[in-house]
């Protein structure tokens, strides 16, 4: 990157991380809810649910936080600093919907953080 991010750019980051982990959470409890049907059945039974709309409020506001981040750093440093999104849902999908961690997600989530550093601190 050639200099630290700047303040804005951290705070923008890790609201980015935040938000974007909250709206992947809120579509799969949305999707989980038990009750749902098949079919337009399951779309409209979905819809009705309040998860779905924190999901799409989630997605709006990453959206905007994305680009505010992507006008402060160099896009393949971006990009890549967002990658940290994965292990965060992967880590919260494990903690609050009981999603297994294989241990092939455990080396890919160790190797993305690991790569999230050294872009963080180049």
């Amino acid at each position: 990157m050639g200099s630290e991010l700047s303040p804005l750019a951290v705070t923008l980051w890790v609201l980015n991380v935040l938000v974007d982990s909250g709206g992947q959470l809120a579509f799969k409890a949305a999707a989980s809810e038990p009750g749902a049907l098949d079919g337009m059945a399951r779309w409209r039974f979905m819809l009705a649910r309040p998860w779905i709309w924190a999901g799409m409020a989630c997605y709006v506001a990453e959206f905007l936080l994305w680009l505010a981040f992507l006008s402060l750093v160099p896009l393949s440093d971006g990009v890549l600093l967002g990658s940290i999104n994965i292990v965060a849902i992967m880590v919260l999908g494990r903690m609050l919907f009981k999603e297994r961690l294989a241990p092939m997600r455990v080396a890919g989530i160790v190797l993305v953080s690991i790569g999230v550093a050294v872009v963080g601190l180049h």
